[in-house]
């Protein structure tokens, strides 16, 4: 099973933060990098305003960028780097709450079938 995005460039930007829904958005994204057209990027190159970084990103056919909790750092990391155009999976619109989630196989498959639907 895999992203039938066809051709260009697919980022995908993940939280991969110290909450369990952090590491529940960090496993998805390995999980699409690896199984997906979609290439897990660096945040903190973001973060940083890396030029190079952040022009490849502005130049990207596809942006996805998840985030663990509604504090959206992933999100606000793009938006402050002025890059607008990208297809957001918060994961409390999910079901997933911050504290209270595990990072099962389902879960994990939650926030992959996801991105994936996000991608055709």
């Amino acid at each position: 099973m895999g992203c039938s995005c066809c051709g260009g460039v697919k980022l995908l930007f993940s939280c991969s933060g110290a909450a369990d829904v952090g590491e529940l958005s960090d496993l998805a994204a390995r999980k699409l990098n690896k199984e997906t057209e979609l290439s897990m990027y660096c945040l903190a190159g973001i973060g940083g305003k890396v030029s190079g970084i952040v022009k490849t990103t502005e130049a990207a056919d596809q942006i996805v960028v998840i985030d663990g909790c509604p504090v959206n750092c992933a999100k606000k990391s793009l938006d402050e780097a002025g890059i607008t155009k990208y297809d957001h999976i918060q994961l409390a619109d999910l079901g997933f709450e911050k504290g209270k989630t595990k990072s099962t196989d389902e879960n994990i498959l939650t926030v992959y079938n996801k991105a994936v639907e996000l991608c055709n």
